[in-house]
């Protein structure tokens, strides 16, 4: 069904059960995938999905259904079931729809298109055979992959408001494994990018981190100055991300409750979030309708603002900040901390002596959003003489993100974007703590 039937059959249901407040949100997506193993393409797969969710308020409540069967009579029974659920809705959220922005912000994005099979396989064997020619010690179970997807969604509510967007990414990546003597290190690197020249820097990235962690050891426990890699600050600051949600801190699940126009950073931190970011996924309203914009959520140490939905703002007396998803959710956008002015060479020679960070394993089992706190398995090198010196690994660090966020001294002056397939994209550049105790060997 196109969505306009899909609104023709809405708009009847919704006169037959007395519905006149609703909201219709149709997504779609559609993509190919393909990987190899050793010389040749192991998995091809071609996907087409979508869904359609519905949600009315009747009497003051909320009510949803959602599904992913496309019939006429599946979708007029959607409204049928959420005007049930709403009768036995017990949830204290005000929804609202909204009746549309003053105006919406332009997106610059290329036409979304899916290569042929054939171009993506032939993509995902180049990779594949660039990655065994860069070492002879790479080792069977390594793996390529390309794909390519197109995402889209259409929304339309009782006020009149219609709005769609849809967007494509490419992408690739590298899962390798090298081997020397009865030594196994793996490592994985991924990459956006529309042609194959793009993709192939994943491959040495890859090879290369894996090569440099053979023969790593334990790092010796004590207290060190500690760099943060930027795709490993990345995980960290997606890890405790919900912190600077308004649900969240309104539920009690946030230590950021009440902090706004407080300092809860170092002056050289700021974080936004970009829903507009040159070269990544860009969208122009939320998931509630709700024109998107770029604010700094953390500006200079202060925190300006959390992320508000409709709901959560009018609970708090604010404006929403366009951070809403079609669920009463809070949505991310390219969430970032700005980069800083020190390269990483200049960062490795104030860290001399300690230890630069490259992984984090288990970090979400071993992290605690609500309090900050973590503990986490990591592996990354020694700094000796201002550089990069012997690999070390199988040591943990602890501490707490709210007090990490304070104690960084000082920020690269790079971001790792990394691979992503959403519209949602956490970053960051290296960052510095001067000091942080490690349990090793």
């Amino acid at each position: 069904m196109t969505f306009e039937q899909i609104k023709s059959v809405v708009a009847e249901a919704a006169k037959l059960y007395g519905v006149t407040q609703y909201e219709v949100y149709y997504s779609e997506s559609e993509g190919m995938s393909t990987e190899t193993l050793k010389d040749e393409i192991s998995s091809f797969t071609s996907e087409n999905a979508s869904s359609v969710d519905f949600r009315c308020i009747i009497n003051g409540r909320a009510g949803y259904a959602s599904t992913q069967l496309l019939e006429e009579d599946e979708i007029a029974d959607l409204v049928k079931k959420a005007a049930a659920n709403a009768a036995v809705c017990e949830s204290d959220d005000e929804l609202e729809f909204f009746a549309g922005s003053e105006s919406y912000g332009e997106v610059d994005m290329p036409e979304p298109v899916i290569p042929s099979a054939a171009a993506l396989r032939e993509a995902a064997l180049a990779l594949q055979k660039k990655t065994y020619s860069l070492s002879d010690k790479i080792a069977d179970g390594t793996q390529s992959a390309v794909g390519a997807a197109i995402s889209g969604s259409h929304m339309y509510n009782s006020h009149g408001l219609e709005l769609s967007q849809r967007y494509g990414v490419n992408y690739g990546y590298v899962s390798v494994v090298v081997k020397e003597g009865e030594e196994s290190v793996s490592a994985f690197k991924g990459a956006n990018g529309s042609t194959f020249e793009e993709l192939e820097s994943a491959c040495d990235k890859a090879v290369n981190k894996a090569l440099s962690q053979i023969g790593a050891e334990p790092a010796p426990t004590g207290e060190y100055p500690i760099i943060i890699a930027s795709e490993t600050m990345r995980s960290l600051l997606s890890t405790f991300a919900p912190v600077f949600s308004a649900k969240n801190a309104e539920k009690g699940l946030s230590l950021l409750k009440g902090k706004e126009g407080e300092v809860i950073a170092a002056d050289c931190v700021s974080i936004v979030d970009d829903p507009f970011r040159p070269g990544s996924v860009q969208s122009a309203f939320d998931g509630e309708g709700v024109a998107t914009y770029t604010k700094n959520v953390v500006e200079n140490g202060v925190l300006n603002t959390l992320l508000y939905n409709l709901s959560s703002a009018k609970k708090a007396g604010k404006t929403t900040t366009g951070n809403g998803n079609h669920s009463n959710g809070i949505r991310y956008h390219n969430f970032y901390i700005k980069p800083g002015s020190y390269t990483r060479e200049e960062l490795l020679k104030t860290a001399d002596g300690g230890i630069f960070i490259t992984e984090f394993k288990g970090l979400h089992a071993g992290a605690n959003a609500t309090t900050g706190d973590f503990s986490v398995e990591s592996a990354g090198y020694m700094i000796e003489n201002g550089a990069l010196g012997k690999p070390v690994k199988s040591f943990t660090i602890a501490g707490n993100f709210f007090k990490l966020l304070k104690d960084i001294a000082a920020l690269g002056n790079t971001v790792d974007f990394g691979l992503s397939t959403s519209p949602t994209v956490f970053a960051s550049p290296d960052i510095y703590l001067p000091k942080m105790p490690v349990a090793g060997k």
